[in-house]
């Protein structure tokens, strides 16, 4: 029984693969929900969201699919986990953070910091986005205001990344670096690993499913061994 269990477990976690590669977002809320109906919103998160959702970083942290469909799998994760938390089903959504994200100065590629946001939001963070060409000052503002223990500044070319030095210099200048941490990403990063150091991160993340690790060490301020 348990095989056989497995097997269907298994097939779930292909259909759903394929929905959200797909776009159906519709069709792949309602198979979890489904699920979820049946077995309780922990089973649904544990046994096919999060196994699934690994895959998808998985492979768009090696270019297997593109942006928009990893963007698209994270709406529907966070479709299902607000309506988890809004039942009165067996699923609870702890509210961390908040946290502040921006693209930093001239940048606007604003759909990894969406991605990232939508990753966030489904793991209970609290986000306030400023949006694209955030000057440092804006950035450190939101943060004190917020009480934030953690920016996050996207960027996508060398040239944008350089402007988070100037982040990283207003942390300074007002004697927050340490108690508010500086979490960087952007396809940038992940050519060139050493540019997180080089313009003041304290971390990256390789994909956007892998920023909720990253903000809660940041947030619980440990250091970050590695930058992936």
């Amino acid at each position: 029984m348990k095989g056989g269990n497995t097997t269907v477990i298994e097939k779930l976690k292909e259909d759903l693969f394929s929905l959200m590669l797909d776009a159906e977002r519709e069709r792949a809320v309602a198979m979890l929900l489904g699920f979820a109906r049946g077995r309780g919103f922990q089973a649904a998160v544990n046994d096919l969201l999060e196994p699934v959702l690994q895959r998808v970083g998985e492979d768009w942290s090696r270019e297997r699919i593109s942006l928009a469909q990893g963007y698209v799998a994270g709406k529907i994760a966070e479709d299902v986990l607000l309506a988890a938390a809004s039942s009165h089903g067996d699923l609870r959504l702890d509210v961390k953070g908040p946290v502040i994200l921006g693209n930093v100065e001239d940048d606007y590629h604003s759909l990894g910091r969406k991605m990232v946001g939508v990753f966030l939001r489904a793991a209970g963070w609290k986000i306030v986005d400023l949006g694209n060409d955030v000057s440092p000052a804006a950035f450190v503002d939101a943060a004190v205001e917020h009480g934030a223990r953690v920016i996050g500044v996207s960027a996508m070319m060398l040239t944008t990344a350089e402007n988070i030095r100037a982040v990283r210099a207003e942390l300074d200048a007002r004697g927050l670096s340490g108690r508010i941490r500086l979490a960087v990403g952007g396809a940038v990063f992940k050519l060139r690993p050493e540019l997180v150091r080089e313009v003041g991160g304290d971390g990256t993340a390789a994909s956007a499913i892998q920023a909720p690790a990253l903000f809660e060490r940041l947030w619980a301020g440990e250091p970050e061994s590695e930058v992936a």
